[in-house]
């Protein structure tokens, strides 16, 4: 029996994996477990339809001696390896890839990509390890690689199929939706079988009929069909009105002089409950960003003379607006996520575009650790944000930095780490 891949990266893929990455991410654990659950199918059948593919051997023979599986979600992030090897299978289908899974698992398109990233280190790191181990040359890593034709479609979970995520011509040669029974390679046509009236009595054949019973396939095709049809349609419903969810409460009751106290609480925040990027205008130049977040909220703001009306710093502060993408490493306060400057440099857009308006940038964190550094690090935070915002030419619109730590967080310290997630955050409010 031949070797299943997916045994060599299970020990890569496992809970504590999922765990960091949500955390990293800034995504639900049921999010990251649903994305990569899609995404091991897509990199593995990718694999192994170019298993005679060069330049994929050559990515392959040598991941053990890029160390990718030490540490995961360091050696992956920004990784011109993984990045050239993902181009080379995939092409330019890959941003249709990210969108695909992204939609599907509910989460951003920033996450999906880095989550493609990581998963696919684990599995060239994996597979790389076990020839290392195996002394498989590249005929046998090839070998390897095209046995797993097998089993792509085994891999799909319910409601993904690798044919609607428009991976181009590699999927002809596979039965990838669900619904189908073969797993095997179509390689010829079926032959034909000669129906005898034993074999009719048991079930009838869709592409053959006989003159007395040619009618009764559709009296439970038919049926079958509309209830599909009916499925699929309340299902769309459903989908609809989660995403149309978006809810920003205004009004807050806090009355006090000091910034630090003016940060708003979970009921000023916007909750947006499906995460999809949009353009949004910025006089006539799109920015991608999620509908109602932070790019939207700020730029209707400042285009309906917001900013211009208010009478003073005291009228702006009880407003903050939180960064969707922006994330830091974990314990780290100048190295951001992959993903993560695309929203600052949306900023930096709407601050040119707004040259009169200023801004403040607040770090927080979650109640767990020591206070007194979290608060060090929230601080040293957004100070790196309005260190990375001057350099950008915007500098004097970024008037101060402030690291609260967990003094505003709502989430006890005993929660989850996914429930804690909405009180790590960086944000920033608009400032006189």
């Amino acid at each position: 029996m031949s070797l299943n891949i997916i045994d060599l990266i299970k020990g890569q893929l496992g809970s504590a994996f999922v765990s960091q990455a949500a955390s990293q991410l800034g995504e639900s654990e049921a999010g990251v477990s649903k994305a990569i659950s899609g995404l091991l199918p897509v990199i593995v059948g990718g694999l192994a339809n170019n298993s005679d593919n060069p330049s994929v051997l050559d990515s392959v023979s040598n991941a053990s001696s890029q160390g990718i599986l030490g540490n995961l979600f360091d050696s992956t992030s920004n990784n011109s390896f993984i990045s050239g090897l993902l181009t080379s299978v995939f092409g330019d289908k890959l941003s249709g890839i990210i969108n695909s899974i992204a939609t599907y698992a509910g989460i951003s398109n920033n996450s999906s990509s880095s989550l493609l990233n990581l998963v696919t280190g684990a599995t060239v790191g994996s597979v790389g390890q076990y020839a290392a181990d195996h002394n498989l040359d590249k005929s046998g890593i090839s070998s390897l690689l095209n046995d797993q034709k097998g089993i792509v479609s085994t891999l799909l979970p319910a409601g993904l199929s690798l044919a609607s995520l428009n991976v181009g011509d590699w999927a002809k040669g596979y039965k990838f939706d669900n619904d189908q029974d073969e797993i095997k390679p179509v390689t010829h046509e079926e032959p034909k079988v000669e129906v005898t009236r034993s074999v009719a009595d048991s079930g009838t054949f869709p592409d053959r009929s006989t003159s007395s019973e040619g009618g009764s396939i559709w009296k439970w095709l038919l049926p079958l069909l509309l209830l599909i049809a009916a499925s699929y349609f309340l299902w769309k419903q459903c989908n609809k009105k989660e995403t149309t969810t978006t809810t920003t409460v205004m009004g807050d009751s806090l009355n006090v002089s000091n910034d630090s106290s003016s940060m708003p609480t979970d009921s000023n925040t916007t909750a947006t409950v499906t995460k999809i990027d949009e353009n949004i205008d910025l006089n006539g130049t799109p920015l991608k960003g999620y509908k109602g977040g932070m790019e939207d909220q700020m730029i209707t703001f400042l285009k309906t003379d917001g900013y211009k009306n208010a009478a003073n710093d005291d009228a702006l502060k009880t407003k903050w607006y939180d960064f969707d993408h922006v994330n830091f490493k974990i314990g780290s306060a100048d190295v951001l996520e992959a993903g993560s400057e695309g929203q600052l440099q949306n900023l930096v857009a709407i601050l040119k575009a707004f040259p009169d308006a200023k801004i403040k940038i607040g770090g927080y964190t979650d109640k767990t650790g020591d206070e007194a550094k979290n608060k060090k690090l929230s601080a040293d935070r957004a100070n790196y944000i309005k260190d990375w915002l001057g350099k950008q030419g915007v500098g004097a619109q970024v008037i101060a930095a402030d690291g609260y730590g967990s003094e505003f967080a709502k989430v006890d310290a005993s929660a989850s780490n996914d429930e804690r997630a909405v009180d790590r955050k960086m944000s920033v409010r608009f400032a006189k």
